[in-house]
């Protein structure tokens, strides 16, 4: 039986000078290709069906870590688990939402 895993991507990364910046950027736009979305600025998150996805997930980012100081960490976890989290202040995004029945994610 299959598990539907989070993985949730932390990251800050310095936008000081032009090549900093492009290097966020370019992490970025890997982060929403490969399926991510924005739960907060550098906070981005994205399902997957099972821990075999969640680790091809993982090595594909770690391949697209840019070459640039600062801190990435990711943390994968249980559906369960994120559904349980509690938003403070604000609302839920729309895959948030939208949870396991979102079509386009397989």
């Amino acid at each position: 039986m299959s598990r539907f895993m989070r993985i949730i991507v932390f990251f800050d990364l310095p936008v000081t000078t032009s090549k900093e910046r492009r290097e966020y950027t370019r992490f970025r736009k890997f982060l929403l290709k490969d399926g991510y979305t924005m739960l907060q600025f550098s906070v981005y998150s994205r399902i997957c069906n099972g821990q075999d996805n969640v680790q091809k997930h993982l090595r594909r980012l770690k391949q697209h870590i840019p070459p640039v100081e600062g801190a990435i960490r990711s943390m994968a976890i249980t559906e369960k688990q994120y559904e349980n989290m509690e938003i403070l202040l604000g609302t839920k995004t729309i895959e948030e939402e939208l949870g396991t029945d979102k079509v386009d994610f397989f």
